[in-house]
């Protein structure tokens, strides 16, 4: 079964336009880009057309590549003042000079959209999930709208950054699956990977994932993204995995689609979390 991340995100952005409606108000969303990299003015692009469909005002804040940390950390810390900004999001990467984890700590973890805030960072580890990473939270929520049965099961990750592999874990450690972290230095990797029931692949280094490291009927995630011959691929040989596979995600049209559809959703969780805190 190929595993529809754009028919996922459909659902999620129905859900989110039902949580708009019943809020009463257009939640927004700020963005902030620095430079001018194609890659991620693309994303914004899709970010921002995903914020239109669902009824969230969004707003992009471009700043010029050689703008320096403290102008930086100013314009967070403006938006974390306003109360029509229910949600900030700090595109990443940012040019070499800046330091992310600065930029992210400015954030109010409040409004921490990417969840990726030490303060939510630390309540995902203890079990209480507010505002967490999205590509974890998507892929979470398609194996529980799959019908999965995360209780239990083994479950491997191939990649160990703060943005995928590291929330993935604790978001199914808190659903008691047994959980291995692997990564690029991993000695053996097919020995980890081939008693996998849920293996997520977010290493960086295309078509890493064999059909022979893969056991018949897991749920593959390729959350990898790589141009080859001119080509996207991901992480996972797609077409030989594909045929041992309960189920996998394509690249592109799998965990893409979901990521922008969980930041729609913690958006709103953010306003809803601001609605709550104005009336106790």
């Amino acid at each position: 079964m190929i595993i529809d991340g754009k028919a996922l995100a459909s659902d999620i952005e129905a859900e989110v336009r039902e949580r708009v409606e019943r809020l009463g108000f257009n939640p927004g969303l700020a963005t902030i880009l620095v430079g001018e990299n194609p890659a991620s003015q693309m994303y914004i692009r899709i970010k921002h057309a995903a914020c239109e469909r669902v009824g969230i005002r969004s707003e992009n804040i471009v700043l010029p590549g050689d703008t320096d940390e403290s102008t930086l950390i100013k314009t967070i810390q403006g938006l974390n003042k306003r109360g029509d900004v229910h949600a900030i999001l700090l595109q990443l990467p940012l040019p070499g000079h800046l330091d992310p984890r600065k930029a992210m700590m400015a954030i109010s973890p409040e409004k921490d959209a990417d969840g990726f805030h030490p303060e939510n960072m630390g309540a995902l580890l203890l079990g209480a999930e507010r505002l967490v990473p999205c590509t974890p939270r998507g892929i979470v929520y398609a194996l529980e709208h799959l019908g999965v049965d995360i209780e239990g099961s083994e479950a491997v990750i191939v990649g160990h950054s703060n943005v995928v592999g590291k929330p993935l874990a604790a978001m199914l450690l808190n659903r008691n699956a047994t959980v291995q972290v692997c990564h690029v230095y991993t000695r053996n990797l097919k020995e980890h990977t081939k008693d996998a029931e849920i293996l997520v692949v977010a290493a960086g280094v295309p078509r890493l994932i064999k059909a022979d490291m893969v056991r018949d009927g897991a749920y593959v995630f390729d959350v990898g993204i790589n141009k080859v011959d001119g080509k996207t691929v991901g992480d996972v040989d797609f077409d030989a995995v594909k045929e041992k596979a309960a189920g996998i995600t394509p690249v592109p049209g799998g965990v893409g689609p979901l990521t922008v559809a969980m930041l729609l959703s913690q958006t709103v969780t953010a306003a809803e979390m601001s609605l709550e805190r104005q009336r106790s």
